[in-house]
């Protein structure tokens, strides 16, 4: 009998794949915070999961997912809480509290892996 991964994992390695890259996105907000002109980005989650659920994301179920790129319109402009003079929307209180909470999230959906892999290595034991 086969294991499948994909139906035994569900959904936390594309949960992992979209905290890598948002943590990529908001970190390129924090190094570029005294760049003028400097738009801050984020990644929509709903966005990704909507895509993740109706399966438009891939052209065949045997591909993998991306989470999150331009150009599956999932990348979105932050809108600042306060103008600046130079243009840039980045707020460090902002992107330090997106960084947290994502790694936070990172972390949660590493957590749920390895139980999922722990059950699997259990079964495949036979349950010693």
């Amino acid at each position: 009998m086969a294991i499948s991964f994909e139906s035994a994992l569900g959904v936390h390695p594309q949960a992992l794949a979209f905290r890598g890259v948002r943590a990529e996105v908001i970190a390129g907000n924090l190094a570029n915070i005294d760049t003028p002109g400097f738009k801050a980005r984020d990644v929509e989650f709903k966005t990704i999961l909507n895509g993740q659920l109706s399966g438009d994301s891939t052209t065949d179920g045997r591909h993998l997912e991306m989470p999150a790129t331009e150009q599956n319109n999932s990348m979105l402009y932050r809108i600042p809480f306060h103008q600046t003079t130079d243009g840039n929307s980045v707020e460090l209180g902002v992107e330090q509290a997106s960084f947290s909470q994502n790694a936070m999230d990172f972390q949660t959906s590493l957590i749920f892996l390895r139980k999922k892999l722990g059950s699997l290595e259990q079964a495949i034991k036979g349950g010693r």
